[in-house]
C-alpha cells in the first residue's frame, strides 16, 4: 500500500519561482508621454512643407512680403518724422527765434526811445514818444506770442514770466522819470538810469536767454529735418537684393525669363527707393541752404541791429548822466556809457563786416554796406560830439546827438533801416529755400506706403502664379 506524500511536487514544466506578492499600495502604471505643443508641430509641418517646392515657394513670398512692407513702413514713419521737422523749421521754430529777436529789439530801441526823448526834455517829440510806446506794445505782444509756444516748465516760459515781470516795473520807472524832467527836477535822470540798468541788467539779458533757447529749438528742428533715413534706404536694397534672387531662382528653375508679378514688385521698390533717395536729398540741400543763406545771415543781422540799438542808447545817456556814472578797467577810469559805446560800435561793426560777406547777392549786401558807410559817419560825428561834452559844451554835444541836422541820429536811423532791409531780404531767402525743401518731401510719406503695398501685392501675385502650377 502506497501512501502519498507529504508535499505535492510542482508541475511539470513549471521551473520558474512565482512572483513575490508586495504588500502595500499597487504598483504605478507607466506615464504617458508628453504632449508636443501647437508650436512645435507647426514648426515641424513648416520643415516638412518646406523641403518641397510649392511649400519654398510659400517661404520666399512670406519673405518678400515682409521685406516689402518693412521698407514701405519704415520710410513712411521716417519721411513723415523729417518733413514735420521740416515744416517746424518753416512755419514755427524760424519765426519763434525771430519774434525772440524782435522782443530783444523792441525793448532796446523802447529804451533808445525814452533817452532820447528825456534829452530833447520839455521839447520831446510826438514821434519819439509814439515809438517808445509803440515798441512797449509789439514786445508785451511778442511776450504773449512766446508764452503761448513755450512748454511748461522750459527755460524759455521762465524767460518770459520774468520779462512779463519786469516789463510793468520798467514803464513806471520810465514815466517817473519823463514827470520829474518836465518838471526839471535832477532826479528825472537817477530814475531814467534806475530803468536803462533795469533793462540792461534783468531785461535784456532775459531776451537773450529767450533768443537762444528759440535757437536752440531751431536747431533741433534742423537736426532731425536732414538726417538720411539709414534704415529706410538699407530694408530697401535687402528688398531688391530678395527680389533680384527671387527672379533668379525663378529662371533658373523654369527657363522663363520673367515673373510679371517679381518684376512688377520690383519696379515699385526701385521707384520708393529712388523717390527716398532723390527727395530727401533735395529736401536736405534746401534747408541746409535755408540755414546757410538764410538762418546764419538773420542771426548775424539781428546781433548788429541789437549792437546798434545798444550803442544808440548808451550815446543817449552818456549825456543824461554827464560823467555821474565811471568803470575801471585795467585801473584806468572811463564814462561808463562812453565805453559801453565804444564796445557796442566794435560789435556792430564786426556783424556788418560778417553780413556782408554771408550775403549771396548784391540785394543782400547793398543794405549791409550802406549800413557801413552810415557806421563810419556815426563815429565820426559822435567823437565830435564826445569832444564837445568832455570840454564842457554840453549844448553842442546835445545837437550833435539828437539835433536835425548832421546829428548821430540820422546816422543811427540810416543804420537801423538798411539793417532792416537787410533781415526782410534774407527773410525771404529763408523762406524760398526753406519751402523748396519742405516742398522736395511732399507726398513721400504716402507714396512710400502706397507703393509698399502694391510691391508686396506683386511679389505675393508672381508667387502665387508659380504655386498655381502645382495644382
Amino acid at each position: 500500500m502506497t501512501h502519498p506524500p507529504t508535499k505535492s511536487a510542482a508541475p511539470p514544466g513549471a521551473g520558474a519561482a512565482l512572483p513575490a506578492q508586495r504588500t502595500g499600495s499597487p504598483t504605478p502604471a507607466a506615464a504617458p508621454s508628453r504632449r508636443r505643443t501647437a508650436f512645435a508641430e507647426g514648426v515641424d509641418r513648416l520643415r516638412t512643407a518646406a523641403t518641397t517646392e510649392p511649400g519654398r515657394l510659400r517661404v520666399i513670398g512670406a519673405v518678400l512680403a515682409v521685406l516689402i512692407v518693412a521698407f514701405g513702413a519704415v520710410t513712411a514713419w521716417q519721411m513723415s518724422e523729417r518733413a514735420a521737422a521740416a515744416d517746424d523749421v518753416l512755419h514755427r521754430s524760424q519765426p519763434l527765434s525771430s519774434g525772440a529777436a524782435d522782443i530783444y529789439r523792441y525793448l532796446a530801441d523802447a529804451n533808445t526811445a525814452a533817452s532820447s526823448g528825456f534829452l530833447a526834455g520839455g521839447q520831446e517829440t510826438a514821434a519819439s514818444r509814439q515809438t517808445y510806446e509803440t515798441d512797449i506794445q509789439k514786445a508785451a505782444a511778442g511776450l504773449v506770442n512766446a508764452a503761448a509756444n513755450s512748454e511748461p516748465g522750459s527755460p524759455a516760459e521762465k524767460a518770459v514770466a520774468r520779462l512779463n515781470q519786469l516789463l510793468p516795473e520798467y514803464k513806471g520807472l520810465i514815466e517817473r522819470a519823463r514827470v520829474y524832467n518836465r518838471q526839471g527836477y535832477p532826479v528825472g535822470g537817477a530814475y531814467l538810469r534806475y530803468a536803462n540798468d533795469k533793462m540792461q541788467d534783468d531785461m535784456l539779458p532775459a531776451a537773450q536767454e529767450l533768443y537762444a533757447k528759440e535757437n536752440a529749438r531751431l536747431s533741433s528742428d534742423y537736426s532731425d529735418a536732414t538726417p538720411y533715413p539709414w534704415a529706410a534706404i538699407v530694408l530697401g536694397l535687402l528688398a531688391l537684393a530678395a527680389l533680384a534672387w527671387a527672379q533668379l531662382r525663378h529662371y533658373r528653375r523654369t527657363n522663363r525669363l520673367l515673373n510679371h508679378g517679381l518684376v512688377a514688385a520690383s519696379a515699385a521698390t526701385v521707384v520708393t527707393l529712388l523717390w527716398l533717395v532723390v527727395g530727401h536729398t533735395l529736401a536736405r540741400a534746401g534747408l541746409d541752404s535755408s540755414y546757410d543763406h538764410g538762418v546764419r545771415s538773420l542771426n548775424v543781422l539781428h546781433d548788429a541791429r541789437i549792437a546798434s540799438l545798444k550803442a544808440r542808447g548808451n550815446e543817449n545817456l552818456s549825456l543824461v548822466s554827464r560823467g555821474a556814472e565811471t568803470i575801471t578797467v585795467d585801473k584806468k577810469s572811463y564814462d561808463k556809457y562812453y565805453y559801453d559805446f565804444d564796445k557796442e560800435m566794435t560789435a556792430l561793426g564786426k556783424g556788418l563786416t560778417l553780413a556782408a560777406a554771408l550775403a549771396d547777392d548784391s540785394a543782400g549786401s547793398k543794405p549791409v554796406v550802406a549800413a557801413e558807410g552810415n557806421m563810419k559817419v556815426w563815429k565820426e560825428r559822435h567823437a565830435v560830439a564826445r569832444d564837445a561834452d568832455e570840454n564842457g559844451d554840453y549844448q553842442t554835444a546835445l545837437d550833435k546827438v539828437i539835433g536835425t541836422k548832421d546829428a548821430t541820429a540820422e546816422c543811427f536811423d540810416s543804420v537801423d533801416g538798411n539793417l532792416r532791409v537787410a533781415l526782410a531780404h534774407e527773410d525771404g531767402e529763408f523762406k524760398e529755400r526753406a519751402t523748396d525743401g519742405l516742398d522736395a518731401m511732399a507726398g513721400l510719406p504716402i507714396g512710400a506706403a502706397m507703393l509698399g503695398v502694391a510691391a508686396a501685392a506683386g511679389a505675393l501675385f508672381g508667387i502665387g502664379r508659380r504655386l498655381s502650377e502645382y495644382r
